[in-house]
């Protein structure tokens, strides 16, 4: 998987991870996705989308998002 998918910019969406070459932050699709979307769902409302973009959104949200941790609460 193609972690250059996933793109910061200061100067895109005040630098929140997006898809690279669009707006489309990883925040929107986690929330699309948390929400009940389906991967169909998503690719359809944005046709500059896809798979392999959805997918490195997720692979990027494991691997820099913190975990919840029960201990910590």
């Amino acid at each position: 998987m193609e972690m250059n998918l996933i793109e910061t910019n200061p100067t895109v969406m005040m630098g929140k991870p997006v898809i690279a070459g669009t707006r489309i932050t990883v925040e929107l699709i986690l929330e699309k996705l948390a929400a009940g979307e389906t991967v169909e769902q998503i690719l359809d409302a944005h046709p500059r989308l896809t798979r392999q973009a959805v997918s490195a959104a997720l692979l990027y949200a494991v691997q820099n998002l913190p975990t919840y941790s029960p201990e910590a609460v």
